[in-house]
C-alpha cells in the first residue's frame, strides 16, 4: 500500500522479542475463568512498535498510558486491550482514514505479509482472539500471539473459530 509508514519489520521484531515472554513495561492480562487474555494488548504493542501513533481522539480511542514505575496504575483504552474493539477500531480507521493504525480486510491468508493481523470470530459473531503474522512459510502465514504465548505457529490451529478475518495493516 502506497504511503504506508507502518514498519512491518519493527512490529514483527517486537512480536518475536515478546511473544513468549511478555514485555514487563506493559500490563499483562491473564486468562481468568476462561475469559479475557492478553492477545489484543500484545498486538497493540506490536502496532505501536511498528509506528502506529496512539490516538486520544474521542471518535477513535487507541492508547496506553504508563502511570508510574510499574504497570499497576497504567491505563489504556478498550480498543488497546480487547480483540473485538481493536478489530473494529482498525476497520473504522481504515474506512474513514482516521489517525492511528488502519486495517483493510482481505479474503485470504495468502494476501497477508509479516506485520498483518488475523482476528478470530466465534459462532456468535464476536471477535474473541487476535494474532500477528510474524513469518511466512512458502506463502503460508505463521503467527505469534499471547493467551497462550506462541511464536511462529500455524494460524489455523490456534483457536477454533467460525471465521477468520485477515487484516492488512497501514498507519
Amino acid at each position: 500500500m502506497d504511503g504506508n509508514s507502518y514498519s512491518r519489520v519493527n512490529a514483527v521484531n517486537y512480536a518475536i522479542t515478546y511473544a513468549l515472554s511478555p514485555n514487563p513495561s506493559y500490563r499483562y492480562f491473564p486468562i481468568i475463568n476462561n475469559n479475557g487474555g492478553d492477545c489484543a494488548n500484545f498486538l497493540s504493542q506490536c502496532l505501536k512498535a511498528g509506528g502506529a501513533p496512539m490516538s486520544f481522539n474521542a471518535s477513535n480511542y487507541w492508547w496506553y498510558k504508563h502511570s508510574g514505575p510499574n504497570t499497576k496504575n497504567d491505563t489504556w483504552s478498550v480498543s488497546w486491550a480487547v480483540a473485538h474493539s481493536l478489530y473494529w477500531l482498525l476497520k473504522v480507521n481504515g474506512a474513514k482514514n482516521l489517525v492511528g493504525p488502519k486495517g483493510f480486510e482481505v479474503n485470504n491468508a495468502g494476501s497477508l505479509q509479516i506485520g498483518d493481523l488475523i482476528f478470530y470470530e466465534d459462532a456468535n459473531g464476536a471477535i474473541f482472539h487476535s494474532a500477528i503474522v510474524t513469518s511466512m512459510a512458502n506463502g503460508y502465514p505463521l503467527i505469534s500471539q499471547h493467551s497462550f504465548e506462541a511464536l511462529n505457529i500455524s494460524y489455523e490451529k490456534t483457536w477454533e473459530a467460525k471465521k477468520m478475518h485477515f487484516l492488512k495493516i497501514k498507519v
